[in-house]
């Protein structure tokens, strides 16, 4: 199941906000949110083979930035959906949009862009991306866009 709020996103995944998510002002803490985008795009970056890619040809996806912005705060007991989308592919990165939207606030709580760079591990630098994951990304996005229209 998903939320409408993330129609759009052709990855949803969920989560229950746990206690232990919480900081000392009895929110969920900014890290945590940073670990559910990160699961989100985890998610998506092995659905377009970019994880595969990373171990056979030691090319692979790694965080050149990271960015949220805390709309609303989000606390214990809550449920969570976590949507991320591919906005922007370049030679030799993809931005991707993330969105969090909170059960307890039927609303988007948080929101974020992180670009993610093809590494080649081997060699210590980056590389374009490997064509076969530009291809499934587009896929992907494509088959959100059917979806809706």
């Amino acid at each position: 199941m998903t939320h409408p709020l993330l129609a759009a996103f052709p990855i949803v995944i969920e989560f229950d906000v746990g206690w232990s998510d919480m900081d000392s002002f009895e929110h969920v803490s900014n890290l945590e949110y940073f670990r559910f985008f990160q699961d989100a795009r985890i998610d998506y970056l092995s659905r377009v083979g970019w994880m595969t890619a990373k171990h056979e040809l030691g090319l692979g996806p790694i965080v050149k930035s990271a960015n949220a912005t805390f709309r609303k705060p989000v606390k214990y007991p809550d449920h969570v959906w976590v949507g991320v989308r591919a906005v922007e592919i370049q030679a030799d990165r993809v931005s991707f949009e993330h969105k969090l939207v909170s059960k307890a606030w039927d609303a988007v709580a948080c929101e974020g862009i992180a670009v993610i760079v093809n590494y080649d591990y081997r060699n210590e630098r980056k590389a374009p991306l490997p064509e076969a994951v530009r291809q499934a990304i587009e896929e992907l996005e494509r088959s959100v866009n059917t979806r809706a229209g």
